[in-house]
């Protein structure tokens, strides 16, 4: 047979004298290719597998450097048996951390352990002193001060009492010979990033539609006006659609419809226009100074402003005449703008990641990042990243956050699986997900399983969104309250990170713009829109109650210890989060049918929960602060969609 040349490679080896061997090391995403993700203040276990031939004692080391750190730091590993071994490091700050593993065969500790067996054989040691002695003389010479006096008189007079002792054997271990030391071929990385990006509650809003009077285009100002509204909420992250100037040319009106009317206000996702580009904002809106005045208004009533970024530009961007080859030409001479045939989106430019000048490309869009940056803006949704070129993103990303660690990028990725956890992996803190699209017990629970095991628990946080400007399901299209009531208590139980889109969400607007589309009519993705927020029928007391409840039980803060118990009726889904130390346990039970009352006999695993399996326990409901005892681990349940849609309650030793 005859070999591919490409394919072929050469065992180089380095040193044969090296004969640990290192593997399995924990958390890792693609052996290393890519960074772990983890929040501040988490402990980091760390798990590797060594060993060495035969018999011999070795010794493992995780060496790692925390961000900004000058020097790399030490901590042994313990064997946890079967070759494991396991550390915890502590993640005190946000940023980039680097691991190592050393390894070797500790010659001092497997002479000891051998040793030891033959005084109690009775045997005659005098050799082996002298082979002990030689190496106390060696450790000698790799330390300093006292301690090198120590080792060299122990070495002229070792003694079985000596060699066995702890004494001489803490300080001999300080000195060991790692000339020969095994390491992990390729370095371990984890990025550590601030609170928030694992535990958000995002509301979305179009600042067009915030003016009180419909006559008049919304602007910043009006956006902090809402800030009260928002705060009321419970919402700590208030995220917009881009801010910079819509083109002219091709402009859409109200439904996606070609614009008529001058006074079409466009889609806010086609960049660009004589007052400026990505860098601009657009003039009704205010100036950059009301943005920053936004910003910062907002962080003091601790809510973050994410901003969203679309590269891709109108055809009145001014890179279109400044930078033609950041785009594609037709045969005609024309750009080539956005398709997904048949339909064509005239208005909107894609850039082009195969350009000749790719790295001014590439160097341009980055500073886009760093001019929000500036603004004082931390987080970025991201439009559609699955279309640009994933090298960029990664080099984007990481480049970003050498210098600004705290800031988060949200995926707006709905596309293929690998494509989404791929984008997580080069970069991105957190992803939309196909939630939106898991509309049973059985396939919400086999997703939040995928997504809550390694390995892509540890690179993919999932951000859980029941509508955007693009997707109004089927779900919601049926305007049932117990739907939209369904879906806001799945994705803010479920996902640590949710998200809505306002007012539109808690206003129940479920009119699609025609049937069997996801899309709304009369979208604000087209026109300017006035909302009722007072409106009677408005969920928002509910959405309140729900963001409370999440602030006040740590348990719903994180995507960890998330349990499916079993429950006898497919249209009920029942799970809980817990605490580390099950000091807090919330149970959500959620009826799939929106139409129709369901029943079915619950059954909890009350010694992995710590609660008593023979006792009583109280169940105290988060919504209106009712109480009730529960015995034993099967109990009865049902969920009348016409009161309520779903349970959340805390369970707790009486």
């Amino acid at each position: 047979m005859v070999s591919d040349p490409i394919a072929q490679t050469e065992l180089t080896i380095t040193d044969g004298r090296r004969r640990v061997v290192i593997e399995g090391f924990s958390p890792e995403v693609d052996g290393g290719r890519f960074a772990a993700k983890r929040i501040v203040g988490d402990s980091l276990d760390v798990g590797v597998h060594a060993f060495a031939d035969g018999h011999d004692e070795i010794r493992v080391v995780l060496r790692w450097c925390a961000p900004g750190d000058a020097e790399w730091h030490e901590t042994d590993m313990e064997p946890r048996g079967n070759d494991e071994w396991q550390t915890t490091v502590p993640l005190t700050k946000v940023g980039r951390y680097e691991f190592n593993v050393a390894a070797w065969v500790d010659r001092w500790e497997t002479w000891r352990h051998d040793l030891a067996k033959r005084v109690d054989a009775n045997q005659d040691v005098t050799v082996d002193l002298r082979i002990g002695a030689a190496m106390v003389a060696d450790a000698a010479t790799r330390a300093t001060g006292d301690h090198a006096k120590v080792l060299k008189s122990a070495a002229a007079t070792l003694t079985t009492e000596q060699a066995l002792g702890d004494e001489l054997d803490a300080i001999v271990e300080l000195y060991p010979d790692r000339s020969v030391q095994s390491t992990l071929e390729t370095p371990r990385a984890v990025v550590v990033d601030p609170e928030i990006a694992r535990f958000s509650a995002w509301y979305e809003l179009f600042p067009r539609s915030t003016s009180p009077d419909p006559t008049r285009h919304g602007t910043f100002r009006d956006v902090i006006n809402r800030l009260d509204y928002v705060q009321q909420l419970g919402f700590n992250v208030l995220y917009m659609p881009p801010i910079s100037p819509i083109g002219r040319q091709f402009r859409k009106g109200p439904n996606n419809t070609a614009s008529e009317n001058a006074d079409d206000p466009g889609v806010p996702w086609a960049i660009g226009g004589p007052e400026g580009g990505h860098d601009a904002v657009h003039p009704d809106l205010g100036t950059i100074d009301d943005f920053r005045e936004l910003v910062s208004t907002a962080r003091r009533r601790g809510i973050e402003v994410a901003l969203d970024i679309a590269f891709q530009a109108s055809p009145d961007h001014p890179w279109v005449k400044e930078h033609p080859t950041w785009f594609r030409a037709r045969p005609d001479g024309t750009i080539q703008y956005a398709e997904n045939p048949p339909k064509k989106y005239q208005d909107i430019y894609p850039f082009d990641f195969e350009s000749s000048d790719w790295r001014g490309l590439w160097d341009a869009l980055a500073d886009v990042f760093r001019f929000w940056i500036e603004q004082g803006v931390t987080i970025f949704r991201v439009d559609n990243p699955h279309t640009k070129a994933f090298a960029f993103w990664e080099w984007a990303i990481n480049d970003i956050k050498r210098d600004h660690p705290d800031v988060l990028f949200l995926a707006e990725a709905f596309t293929r699986p690998k494509v989404m956890y791929r984008l997580a992996k080069i970069g991105f803190s957190q992803s939309y997900t196909y939630f939106t699209w898991r509309n049973n017990a059985a396939e919400m629970r086999e997703y939040l399983e995928e997504l809550t095991s390694p390995p892509v628990s540890d690179f993919f946080r999932p951000n859980f969104w029941p509508n955007t400007p693009d997707i109004l399901h089927a779900d919601l299209q049926t305007g049932t309250r117990a739907a939209f009531e369904a879906r806001l208590v799945l994705a803010a139980t479920l996902s640590s990170n949710y998200g809505i889109y306002g007012p539109a969400f808690e206003l129940m607007e479920h009119t699609p713009r025609e049937p069997g589309a996801e899309e709304y009519l009369d979208s604000e993705k087209y026109e300017q829109r006035t909302w009722d927020l007072d409106a009677a029928h408005s969920l928002r007391d509910l959405i309140a109650r729900m963001n409370r409840v999440r602030q006040e039980h740590p348990a719903l803060q994180s995507m960890d210890r998330l349990w499916f118990h079993d429950i006898d009726n497919p249209f009920l889904l029942a799970y809980t989060k817990n605490n580390e130390d099950r000091s807090d346990v919330v149970l959500t039970i959620v009826n799939f049918d929106y139409e129709h009352a369901h029943g079915g006999v619950l059954s909890l695993g009350l010694e992995g929960l710590g609660l008593p399996i023979d006792r009583p326990f109280r169940v105290v409901d988060l919504f209106d602060g009712t109480s009730t005892v529960w015995t034993g681990p099967r109990v009865p349940i049902e969920l009348n969609p016409q009161e309520r849609a779903a349970y959340v309650v805390a369970l707790r030793r009486v």
